[in-house]
This record gives structure tokens, sequence and C-alpha cells, in this order.
């Protein structure tokens, strides 16, 4: 009977759109956390919440973003591919730029993302960090599906590792068929963004030494300006790597790091304005509470990013 064959057509049909649309979102769920993530935007420039598709509009017509993450938070890294995933609505040629990739891992992550090495070889010959899988793999999937380059932005931490011990004079010692792998130009002031350094290390002193060390406050000075050079040369290298990818018709260029690293407009993102004189970097600040019904932002806080996203953590 023809009806009976055309039903059974109309119901393979729809076995297998379903079936594509299941396998769609299998995929999407490779590449991206799904589901809602609780925030709240706050405009520092109009002193005033905003939402997020409003921000994200804003961060389409920069020519830099400076994403700063609380690391260990799982909500702030969703709202990360949730940024990426906004601009990606708006049609707009993003590159991607990370802190947890290091300067000779370029080749691997331009391979990988061509397609001509295999996962499991890029992620062996690339040092990703130990959250990669969960945290910034679903970053480097959406630039794949769309074809975005990722900047692997960071100096080598052999080298930071190195200038934290002897001083920033290490890197002259640094071969010179690898010394592209660290930034050209390495000024690194004792300025205010030194002075948060400093405080910082005082307040973790165990992230910096032995807590059973006794030195005296010269020794310590020492040691916090080595640890400060060591900063230094990550912001300076990932600043340059950020000023190289921009061009007269580049999208935004979108760069992840520790939220230290560009918090106040300093580190990274003050050595990346440096580097690109009138151009329009915006930083975001993603801030981890305990409650977004009571939120009040106010004193420092107004100063630390153009954008503020609070998520519960």
């Amino acid at each position: 009977y023809a009806g009976d064959g055309d039903q059974a057509e109309r119901l393979n049909m729809a076995a297998m759109v379903l079936g594509l649309a299941l396998f769609a979102q299998a995929v999407a769920g490779q590449t991206a956390p799904s589901g809602y993530v609780p925030q709240r935007v706050y405009d520092t420039s109009r002193k005033a919440f905003s939402d997020f598709e409003a921000m994200v509009a804003d961060l389409a017509r920069a020519d830099v973003v400076f994403v700063g993450e609380q690391h260990a938070d799982s909500n702030t890294h969703r709202l990360e591919a949730a940024i990426l995933q906004g601009l990606l609505r708006r049609r707009v040629a993003v590159t991607v730029s990370l802190e947890m990739f290091e300067r000779d891992a370029q080749a691997r992550v331009d391979q990988y993302l061509a397609g001509t090495m295999a996962e499991a070889d890029f992620l062996k010959d690339s040092r990703p960090w130990a959250r990669y899988a969960t945290d910034y793999r679903p970053l480097v999937e959406l630039a794949k599906t769309n074809g975005w380059p990722v900047i692997a932005a960071n100096v080598p931490r052999r080298y930071a590792s190195e200038v934290a011990k002897t001083g920033l004079g290490a890197i002259e010692k640094v071969p010179a068929a690898e010394r592209s792998y660290a930034a050209r130009e390495l000024l690194c002031p004792r300025d205010g963004y030194f002075d948060r350094f400093a405080a910082t290390m005082a307040d973790h002193p165990s992230e910096g030494a032995n807590k059973d060390d006794k030195i005296s406050p010269e020794q310590q000075r020492a040691r916090t300006e080595r640890y400060y050079d060591s900063q230094c040369i990550k912001d300076e290298t990932m600043a340059e790597s950020i000023a190289a990818a921009v061009g007269p018709q580049s999208g935004p260029i979108v760069h992840f790091n520790g939220a230290f690293h560009s918090d106040f407009g300093l580190g990274a993102a003050e050595r990346t304005r440096r580097r690109l004189p009138g151009r329009k970097v915006v930083v975001v600040s993603i801030l981890p509470v305990s409650d977004l019904d009571t939120l009040a932002p106010g004193g420092e806080d107004l100063s630390r990013a153009d954008y503020l996203i609070y998520t519960i953590k």
C-alpha cells in the first residue's frame, strides 16, 4: 500500500533527523559547556548592572579583550566559553589567545587546528595545563570548529622559572635560536603593579618560599623582585603575542589569563596598550561570589576591569 510506504519513509526521515540532532548535540557538548550559568554583569564605566549580551556586543567592537579568570572555578570557565559563543553569534572573526599555552607549542597548536595532528599527539607535545580537558578544551575546540586562530601566547615556563631563580639576566643566556620565545622588549619597573604583586606575595608567602625559611628583609625583597621579573616576562611575552596578531582587518583578539595579569588594566593589559596605542583594549574580570542577590560593587572593584562578571562559587 503506497500510503504505508510513504508513512514508513517519513518515519525513517524523522528518525534520521533526530539522530543528526542528537549527534550535533553530542558534538556541541564536547566543544562547549552547556546550560545556564548564574551570573550578573556590571559595567564599571556606567556604574550600573548590564546584561551579558550587551557586554558581548561591546566586546565584538574591541581590538583586544582580556578575560581575567579564577583558574580553579568551573563556572568561570563556562562563562569564558559563553563569551566566545556570544561573539560567534555576532559573526565576528575571533582570535583566541591563551596564557595556558607557550610560544614553543605554537606549531603543535596550528597543526591540531588544521587537522594534521591527532589530539592525543597535540596534548602530548604541547604541555597543556592539568585541567585542560574541562577548562580550556572547550575554547580550543570552539576555535577549531569555526576556523579561528589560537595563539600560544605565553613564555615557556622553563624561562620564567629560571628568571625566578636568578633574575631577569637569565634571558640573556637563552640560546639565540630560542630567544624569540620571549618578548624582545622587557620593561619591568617597580611601579604600582610591583606593589600589588609584592603585597600578594606577602599574603601568600608559601607560594614563593618555604614557610621555615628564615631570611632577612633584604633577601625577601630580592626574592620578591625575582618572582616579579618572572611575572613580568610572562606579561611582556603575552602582550607581544597579542599585539602581533592585531591587524587592520582582524576581529577581536580574546585573551584568557589569570585575573592578576590584567586586573586594574595592569600587567599584560598595560603592556598590550603600550604596544597598541589608540586601539580599543577591554578588560573583563570574572569574580566568583557566594550570593548574586546582594551585590554592591564599589571600592577598588570599580577600577578592576571594564566589565565585572559575578558568578556563583
